[in-house]
């Protein structure tokens, strides 16, 4: 869980998956020491109030629940299929 803004991602760590949290506008792709994540991105969700708050105002349980409606599995698959 992340209080305030960031992103949740899914990402590839090796040869497993791991979900893992970011700051504000940082990515996995920055690695441990700036992002506190590392990790290939197979999926992100963004968690900052911008994204979600004209629809479900103070809402982020039912965007979060909302979002899974709209993942493109297709490209997830192939991400994950590229590092693999």
């Amino acid at each position: 869980s992340r209080f305030g803004s960031g992103w949740a991602w899914l990402v590839l760590k090796g040869d497993k998956l791991a979900v893992v949290s970011t700051a504000n506008q940082d990515s996995p792709l920055m690695g441990e020491a700036i992002s506190g994540a590392s990790g290939f991105p197979i999926m992100g969700l963004d968690v900052w109030e911008h994204a979600y708050y004209l629809k479900f105002q103070n809402r982020r349980p039912d965007y979060i629940k909302e979002f899974w409606n709209v993942v493109n599995w297709d490209e997830a698959a192939a991400r994950f299929a590229a590092k693999k």
